[in-house]
């Protein structure tokens, strides 16, 4: 194995995703924003926007860069909801995936699908497709989240 510098070590390095859930606010319903992924894995499924970190990037700029490049979405306060990090969470390989979530205050702007996005779409969270990856865990944890957020506005 080749080292680049004297602490390279031969562990593993998994790859690292972050993915984006954005909630928004229309009459009494939440709705969430998934994009449908052009690629395998997963061709044709909807998912949360996101992607792999390029590696001069923080997870925050990765994921405002993977939010935009596929739905032309920015401004969105995102914080940190969670690391995914099952083994098998990704059949391309070992990934941990760090989930942003937020809240749009301007229901009304508009997305596109851009990248490697077939489509982009706001499903309610009554009505969720079939997702990608490990996406259901994620929602449910953003679900939760979004639930303490109401109530702490109560």
């Amino acid at each position: 194995m080749k080292h680049k510098g004297p602490y390279i070590y031969e562990y593993p390095r998994p790859a690292v995703t972050v993915d984006a859930v954005v909630f928004r606010r229309v009459d009494k319903d939440w709705e969430v924003l998934l994009i449908k992924r052009m690629n395998a894995p997963f061709e044709g499924y909807w998912a949360l926007p996101g992607g792999f970190i390029d590696e001069e990037e923080t997870l925050e700029q990765a994921v405002e860069r993977e939010l935009f490049e596929e739905t032309s979405l920015k401004g969105v306060k995102l914080q940190q909801l969670k690391a995914f990090s099952n083994p098998n969470r990704d059949p391309r390989g070992r990934t941990i995936g760090v989930a942003f979530v937020g809240i749009l205050k301007d229901g009304n702007v508009k997305v596109s699908a851009n990248d490697d996005a077939k489509e982009v779409k706001w499903f309610s969270l009554y009505n969720l497709p079939e997702l990608a990856f490990d996406h259901s865990e994620i929602m449910d944890c953003a679900m939760e989240w979004l639930e303490k957020q109401i109530q702490d506005k109560s």
